[in-house]
């Protein structure tokens, strides 16, 4: 297995593209871990708890999987999304999905995983797009998430459909 991360969603708009288009798109800001992104890798998306603009009534779940398709490459033009630009970009094969609002609460298994150190301050590792997994972090939360998970095709139709402004293509 080549590495494994979670993919962290912050936005509704981005979620539906994401899901709907098998893509994944990075803001214009060089992080590491994107130009680490490697066609094969594992990935888990993670919805945010404001991802769905109620963070008192939802909460932060893995809601699918993926295999990264291609190689990251820089998007010209940037694509739009939730009023934001992306400047480079994957293909994805989403493997699962969970269908809307269900998911994989994150935060109780929060203590358990190696990728966050300081499990009262967890929230700070997720301010960025991918977050890497160890492989017994990645068989943790996949392992739990399997018997959620449905096909792509039925589950996307759960998902709340963007306004036209939101999102483009």
């Amino acid at each position: 297995m080549g590495a494994a991360y979670l993919v962290v969603l912050g936005d509704r708009a981005a979620i539906r593209w994401v899901l709907e288009e098998q893509r994944m798109a990075f803001p214009a800001t060089p992080r590491a871990e994107v130009a680490a992104l490697a066609s094969g890798d594992q990935l888990l998306l993670y919805a945010t708890r404001g991802a769905w603009h109620n963070p008192t009534r939802d909460r932060g779940r893995v809601i699918a999987t993926a295999r990264v398709a291609s190689a990251v490459r820089r998007l010209d033009p940037p694509v739009e999304i939730a009023g934001r630009d992306f400047h480079s970009g994957c293909d994805l094969e989403i493997t699962g999905v969970v269908p809307y609002p269900g998911g994989l609460e994150l935060q109780p298994l929060v203590p358990r995983l190696a990728a966050f150190p300081k499990p009262h301050a967890w929230s700070i590792y997720l301010r960025r797009p991918l977050l890497r997994l160890t492989d017994d972090d990645y068989a943790l939360l996949a392992g739990d998430l399997r018997p959620l998970l449905t096909d792509r095709s039925v589950a996307l139709s759960t998902y709340p459909a963007p306004s036209t402004a939101a999102a483009s293509r």
